[in-house]
């Protein structure tokens, strides 16, 4: 006998894939299995039984009909008990076993009709092909590769530590007291997990009936192995949606295997009906072929199965129209709904995830399937779809890996004086910050998704926050602590869109820099939203392209100090807004495409350092103006065109400070060292020949640098300024040191190469501020010096 378990392979697949098997399918695999066992059954009988029983039968020759004689012949055959009981009497064939065997066979074959024969095993041939169809879109190879990684991420979302805690989270549960929190129903008092408590009947997924399950206490501790486990979950999530979304080869697949069903069924259920009837037990053989052998040529047989076959095929024919009615059923559902759109909305309602993304195509339809055999899969599955979930299980494994420890490692002093940790390029920012209280600066570079939750209040002495192109958002709580503690904000953005809003409202902010692009036309007017409410702002420094200065400076004008506005080369016109700041101690117009010194800038009477660098300046003769400003000290007029000096800079009294490097100064006036308080002079990278023998009268000067020249000679008067600790001589024409550079007693920093020296003269040795690591020289020449002065510069 063969056993059922031979036919295994033609329907096995994988225990997992029960979660894509829906209850028709299940419900037809046992239809599947019993039409399987009848035919089995069947063929079985065929084998082990003789098939036919046949006896002869002689004909009188008037009749016409061979087979009309049929039950006369088989009365004959009846024993007559009117003689007796003990007589027998009957017609005496002789025929022996074998040509009985020969006769058997003959008629089996000729005079049985063909459904007779065949039956068990077109049961098991129709059989065999619905399991197979039944199970094929798990073997073709284009769906059985999605539904194995679909079905192998399936299980683990299920079953990862990171659903129940984001569930329980979203449910306002504390995963680590779920266990101690009993359910209210009457129905039991075991703890019921949060997504059985939450999850109703909806078009996409369905009601899930009510389950007991006793959570793990283990199960709400996520360790950092679980959580870089759940962190690739949702990486393949994500490239397996993409890749699945793109077609619909399962759905396809499905369809065309159910629609092959239903045509089976039909055609199986025709010519059923019609060839029941054929199977009879008593047939008529008529075999003239082997009247020599046999001496008949009319047999009556018996179909030995025949009254089992016959009660079979009914049975067979009730099972395959209930397996066709359900396949009828799978064709209105695969039909009626629509199959290639699934929809997570009351998901989002119900777990308040609200940013779990429908679904199309494949990924949609194996959605529904999963539906059909619990919907608590596509609830659990959804957490791992959802941005949101997974931005707060990066943080949980941020928290992992930047420890408080790890991160009091990269504290370091900054150049305000302040301890600042600084985080680069990373997924988010590090609950763990928050428990450096000793934190005085944060800053923050190209991170996403950065929030700054409550416990920032925590780092009572934080003053400074720099957030380089990050997006940053803040809790409510958050926001008032930074409203009163934040002193210094800096933000570097791509869009003036990336621009917090919620910097206009730090009212003890004190210094603002701001460095992006505020609008994708420099040339139209490009104003900030008001930052009248920062009534302690002293600095702002906007690097941008605007076009002229927003009307939000103007609004913090009366006590803004210090205002540093550099451009990308957009030109910066309609500058009278200026005049309003008279608090202004500092400015720098730099990159602004300037081509005169804004007349707006000689009203700022208390301004002490201008800064007017790359800029497009030529002429200077406005500089008569700043006369009026006493208290300027600083002025920067360098990376220019300017060609000349007027002599009108000798009114500028009050300058200490002075720079007019990178432009094409060829001649120095005398005039300029009239400014005799000069403490700075940069002259370098110009076309210049000759220092006046007046630069003698600055004897404030501590550093002069006129590097990048066309100098051939010094005058001697230069070393006459006594006070000089930096002089910078490199990349000249000069041939000859004078002596009297033993005059600068305090020289720590003297710079020569790049000239035409041939030797240093051993004066230098009365320099004994002078250091080897401040004499910048060719190695040659140093040599050029004696050995005892060497040995003095070397010693540190």
């Amino acid at each position: 006998m063969i056993p059922v378990m031979e036919f295994r392979q033609f329907s096995e697949q994988q225990p997992a894939f029960r979660v894509l098997k829906p209850w028709w399918d299940v419900f037809t695999e046992y239809l599947s299995v019993i039409m399987l066992m009848i035919g089995v059954f069947g063929c079985t009988l065929q084998v082990m039984q003789d098939k036919i029983i046949c006896l002869p039968h002689k004909i009188s020759s008037g009749s016409e009909n061979i087979c009309e004689v049929n039950r006369s012949f088989f009365l004959q055959l009846q024993p007559n008990f009117s003689n007796g009981p003990g007589e027998m009497r009957g017609v005496k064939n002789d025929l022996d076993l074998q040509q009985y065997s020969f006769i058997n066979q003959m008629c089996y074959e000729k005079a049985l009709h063909w459904y007779a024969k065949y039956f068990p095993y077109l049961v098991l041939m129709h059989t065999l092909v619905f399991m197979v169809c039944s199970n094929f879109w798990f073997k073709f190879p284009g769906s059985s590769s999605k539904i194995e990684h679909f079905i192998s991420m399936l299980s683990k979302c299920f079953d990862s530590p990171w659903t129940t805690r984001a569930l329980s989270e979203v449910s306002g549960e504390n995963p680590e007291e779920k266990d101690q929190k009993k359910s209210g129903t009457s129905r039991s008092t075991t703890p019921l997990s949060p997504e059985e408590s939450s999850l109703e009947k909806t078009q996409s997924l369905r009601s899930i009936p009510e389950k007991i399950v006793v959570d793990k206490p283990s199960a709400s501790v996520l360790d950092k192995k679980e959580g870089e486990q759940a962190k690739a979950l949702f990486e393949k999530v994500k490239k397996f949606r993409l890749h699945v979304e793109e077609g619909d080869i399962l759905y396809l697949m499905y369809v065309r295997q159910t629609v092959f069903k239903v045509l089976k069924f039909l055609v199986i259920i025709a010519y059923n009906s019609f060839l029941v009837n054929k199977v009879h037990n008593k047939v008529c053989c008529e075999v003239k072929e082997i009247q020599d052998v046999t001496g008949y040529t009319v047999f009556e047989c018996n179909h030995t199965m025949a009254h089992l076959f016959s009660k079979l095929s009914y049975c067979y024919l009730f099972l395959v129209a209930i397996y066709g009615l359900t396949s009828l059923y799978t064709s209105y559902w695969l039909f009626y709904r629509s199959l290639k759109e699934y929809s997570f909305e009351y998901v989002r309602h119900e777990t308040g995830i609200s940013d779990i993304p429908d679904v199309k195509n494949d990924f949609a339809f194996m959605l529904h399937m999963i539906d059909q055999y619990d919907p608590l899969y596509s609830k659990r599955f959804a957490v791992f779809l959802s941005e949101v979930s997974e931005n707060k299980l990066k943080q949980l494994n941020l928290n992992h890996e930047w420890t408080p420890d790890k991160l009091r490692q990269r504290l370091q002093t900054n150049q305000n004086n302040r301890l600042e940790l600084q985080l680069f390029m990373l997924p988010g920012l590090p609950d763990t910050v928050f428990e450096l209280t000793e934190l005085q600066s944060l800053k923050l570079e190209i991170i996403n998704n950065v929030t700054i939750p409550a416990s920032v209040s925590q780092l009572e002495d934080l003053q400074e926050l720099s957030l380089y192109q990050c997006s940053l958002k803040l809790h409510t709580s958050a926001t008032s602590f930074l409203k009163e503690n934040l002193k210094v904000l800096r933000v570097k953005f791509d869009d003036n869109k990336e621009l917090p809003n919620w910097m206009y409202v730090l009212r003890n902010l004190e210094e603002l820099y701001l460095s992006g692009s505020l609008g994708p036309d420099a040339s139209k007017n490009i104003v900030l939203e008001s930052l009248r409410e920062l009534k302690c702002l002293k600095t702002l420094y906007l690097k941008s392209n605007l076009t002229k200065i927003p009307q939000s400076i103007v609004d913090v004008s009366s006590h803004l100090q210090r205002l540093y506005l550099h451009n990308d080369g957009t030109k910066l016109v309609m500058l009278n807004n200026l005049k309003k700041m008279t608090s202004l101690i500092e400015l720098e117009l730099v990159r602004c495409d300037l081509e005169r010194i804004p007349h707006a800038i000689f009203s700022l009477t208390s301004l002490q350092e201008l800064d007017l660098k790359e800029n497009n300046l030529r002429s200077i003769e406005e500089i008569v103006s700043f006369q009026h400003l006493r208290k300027l000290i600083c002025l920067k007029l360098w990376h220019n065109g300017i060609m000349y000096i007027p002599e009108h800079i000798k009114k500028l009294s009050s300058l200490e400070r002075l720079y007019f490097s990178h432009n094409k100064i060829e001649i120095l006036p005398s005039h300029l060292f009239l400014c005799n308080k000069l403490r700075y002079l940069d002259l370098s990278h110009n076309d210049i020949r000759f220092i006046p023998p007046e630069i003698g009268v600055l004897q404030s000067l501590q550093y002069f640098s006129v590097t990048c020249n066309k100098l051939e000679n010094l005058p001697d008067e230069l070393f006459f300024c006594k006070k000089l600790k930096t002089l910078k001589l490199g990349k000249n024409s000069l041939s000859i040191l004078s002596p009297k550079i033993s005059y600068l007693t305090l020289l720590t920093h003297l710079e020569l190469k790049g000239n035409h020296f041939e030797f240093l003269p051993q004066e230098l040795g009365c320099c004994c501020a002078l250091k080897l690591s401040g004499l910048i020289v060719e190695e040659t020449l140093f040599e050029t010096l004696p050995s005892d002065v060497r040995d003095q510069m070397k010693a540190e």
